[in-house]
């Protein structure tokens, strides 16, 4: 169990795949890792919502940051957002928000600093992308970040600052560490999230082009001669494969960081370790397939199989009790081009 059976259910019902690395967390941690999971799930939610304004939205976003810091502010309604969900699990989860909110009295201040503290960047990003591209409905518009920088602000906003948040929870409760080493895993730990968020937003191009949406900077797509548009189209994939192919690398360059955190995890933290490394092994598998299909196929979305999770989680497992198996695991899974 996570936070309570009720709670832990809704993270079943919405997290999946991240179920699984929660439930093989250490328990002193597990709580406030899934807790901070929720609590953004439902900021995500409200945020891609199909119904109302840019406006309403972010209203809406800073009214349920501002329920979340003070127990004494109401939480909006949710309830026309909820009725909107086709996902059953997302449901129930906006209907749950007072329960999911009132877990964070279960923590101590520090860590409910530290959950708060990532929330509040993680809704600082999705604030802007409302600002910037306006509510994800099907558009005939699309915009486009303009910059490099802007992609990596955003990659941080939304999930290198989870990375962070997790580094922060492992060193408050399961590592020791001194001040440089402190320091490297923090950076280590901002780009293992930046990792994972660059691969959907490099797997989910035809969904995000959908919603008006282009997260490939304009600046660069102008030095391909592209624009937002062409990128709609499946025949401009050989056209678009360097700089598509420039990005898995950055993806690439920052899973090696989240290699090297890893290798920073005391061989004790059996539990961590296995926890860390099962992202890893996936990000490395998606990278992988990304390399060697058509990204803007909209009917053909990459996705790495349930069967091979599941194997990946059982080599995760065996790797960490054998020393340099880690290691080894990584560098052959990283080498697999499918």
């Amino acid at each position: 169990m996570l936070i309570d059976s009720s709670t832990d259910k809704l993270l079943e019902d919405t997290s999946r795949s991240f179920y699984l690395t929660l439930k093989i967390l250490p328990k002193k941690i597990r709580g406030q890792v899934g807790l901070l999971y929720l609590l953004a799930r439902i900021a995500d939610t409200i945020a891609d919502s199909k119904v109302g304004e840019a406006e309403m939205l972010i209203e809406s976003l800073k009214m349920y940051e501002e329920s979340v810091k003070d127990s004494s502010i109401n939480i909006p309604d949710l309830e026309p957002i909820a009725k909107l969900q086709e996902d059953q699990g997302e449901q129930r989860l906006l209907r749950n928000v007072s329960q999911v909110v009132s877990s964070l009295s279960k923590f101590s201040s520090a860590d409910k600093t530290r959950i708060l503290r990532c929330l509040k960047i993680i809704i600082a990003g999705q604030t802007l992308d409302l600002e910037r591209f306006g509510p994800a409905n099907d558009s005939q518009e699309i915009s486009a970040l303009q910059t490099p920088d802007e992609m990596d602000d955003y990659a941080y906003r939304v999930a290198g600052s989870v990375g962070e948040f997790w580094t922060s929870m492992t060193l408050a409760h399961l590592v020791r560490a001194d001040g440089p080493k402190e320091e490297k895993m923090f950076d280590l730990g901002v780009k293992f999230g930046k990792s994972l968020q660059m691969i959907n937003i490099l797997r989910d191009i035809p969904e995000d082009l959908r919603f008006g949406r282009c997260y490939i900077p304009e600046q660069l797509l102008k030095e391909h001669d592209l624009n937002p548009e062409d990128l709609l189209e499946a025949t401009n994939m050989s056209k678009f494969r360097d700089l598509y192919h420039h990005h898995l690398d950055i993806t690439d360059g920052h899973l090696r960081a989240a290699e090297e955190y890893i290798m920073l995890l005391p061989r004790t933290q059996f539990r961590l370790r296995v926890a860390c490394l099962l992202p890893v092994l996936i990000g490395q598998k998606t990278v992988n397939l990304l390399r060697s299909r058509n990204v803007l196929d909209s009917t053909d979305r990459v996705k790495v199989q349930r069967k091979t999770v599941k194997r990946l989680m059982l080599k995760s497992v065996l790797s960490t009790l054998i020393p340099g198996g880690a290691a080894r695991l990584l560098k052959n899974n990283r080498k697999i081009r499918q």
